[in-house]
């Protein structure tokens, strides 16, 4: 990264940041794991490095996010998939060795591992 020598120049980093993961979340796959208390308690640490470890062992480019706790402390580690054009699928009690079937079947695939689905918001919901 360049060193950033004036406050003009940290604006625009900024700006193409927040550009880049605009189009990244327009076209390519949001992969959200709830990491709150209750999720970091629940392995979610876990499963977020089995997610990142899976992704790059495919090579696959998706952009993994955090999100703080929603509420369903009892479901955690949640984890959300959004794949562009398609609803965002939420799985419950989501553990690492979960991951490899979960990044295969609905990323890879398209196909929403069923019996582990809690919720879909958006698009085909």
């Amino acid at each position: 990264m360049p060193e950033i020598k004036s406050l003009d120049e940290l604006r625009q980093l900024r700006e193409d940041m927040i550009q880049a993961v605009r189009g990244r979340r327009q076209t390519s796959t949001v992969i959200t794991v709830g990491m709150g208390t209750c999720g970091i308690a629940a392995g979610a640490r876990e499963t977020l490095q089995a997610i990142e470890e899976e992704l790059a062992k495919r090579q696959i480019d998706a952009l993994v996010v955090t999100a703080g706790c929603i509420g369903v402390c009892v479901r955690e580690p949640l984890v959300d998939i959004q794949q562009a054009g398609k609803s965002r699928i939420a799985y419950a009690n989501v553990q690492p060795a979960m991951v490899p079937r979960l990044i295969d079947e609905h990323v890879i695939k398209g196909q929403p591992v069923k019996e582990w689905v809690v919720g879909r918001m958006g698009e085909n919901a």
